[in-house]
Order: structure tokens, then C-alpha cells, then sequence
């Protein structure tokens, strides 16, 4: 299991188990509404357990064709492959992208609404990041 997804299963017990003792701490007037409470904290936690990776996807979707656009007006008449990266992610919308006429270099793109930037690169051996052919220097 990531580290992430071990952090947040963690806290989301904590907090549960915070608010079930102290709805049996208050009185017992108050009792019934804890309980709700800490059933409904539940019921939205795994909700949003559940929902999470789905929407991750549609946005990649989003994003991934973000990218192409952008791409295509960039790089007319070249082919390129894009994936995210693969296991869990600190951020997920960080694409990879293979450009068929280099191969063994990839490129990181971060896609936010309408600002597309290239964070690195990864070079194949003994080569510098400026000889890319696909290289977007930092402005």
C-alpha cells in the first residue's frame, strides 16, 4: 500500500474513532446526535474513498487531451505517446510523454486549466537535458 493512501486510511480511523468515544462521553441527550454524526463522517469518508479515483480519471482524461492540443499546435506533424505515471502519486496530473522520433527520452507535463508546463525530463545516457529536441527551457 503507498504511503499515502496508508496516511489518510489512518487518520480517517483516528478521526472516527475521536468522534464515537466522545459520543459516548457527552450525556446521554447528546449521545444519539454523536453517533449520527460520527455515522454520517463515515458514510462520507468512504464516499469519498470510493469516488476519489474515479474522478482522478475523468480528470487525467481532461487533462490528457489538454495536452495533446497543446502538443499538436507545438509539434505539428509528430507523433508522441502520453501516459500518467504509474502507482500512486503525489500529484496525479503529471503526464509522461514519449515522442516517437526520440526515443529512450521522456517528459514530464503538468496540466493546470489553461497553463501547460513541462516540469523535467528524463535523458537517456551521457546526453544533457538541452540537447532534446523537445526541450522547453523555463522562462
Amino acid at each position: 500500500m503507498h504511503p499515502i493512501t496508508v496516511i489518510e486510511t489512518i487518520s480517517t480511523v483516528f478521526m472516527v474513532m475521536f468522534l464515537i468515544g466522545v459520543a459516548f462521553i457527552v450525556p446521554k441527550r447528546f449521545r444519539k446526535i454523536g453517533l449520527l454524526l460520527a455515522a454520517t463522517v463515515i458514510f462520507s469518508m468512504g464516499l469519498f474513498f470510493a469516488v476519489r479515483p474515479f474522478w482522478i480519471d475523468y480528470r487525467v482524461g481532461i487533462k490528457t487531451e489538454q495536452l495533446n492540443q497543446y502538443l499538436a499546435e507545438k509539434y505539428p506533424n509528430e507523433t508522441w505517446e502520453i501516459r500518467r505515471k504509474e502507482g500512486r502519486q503525489y500529484n496525479p496530473y503529471h503526464l509522461d510523454v514519449k515522442f516517437e522520433n526520440e526515443p529512450g527520452w521522456v517528459y514530464t507535463y503538468f496540466v493546470e486549466d489553461s497553463m501547460i508546463s513541462q516540469l523535467g525530463l528524463s535523458v537517456p545516457n551521457e546526453q544533457m537535458p538541452n540537447d532534446g529536441k523537445h526541450y522547453e527551457p523555463r522562462e
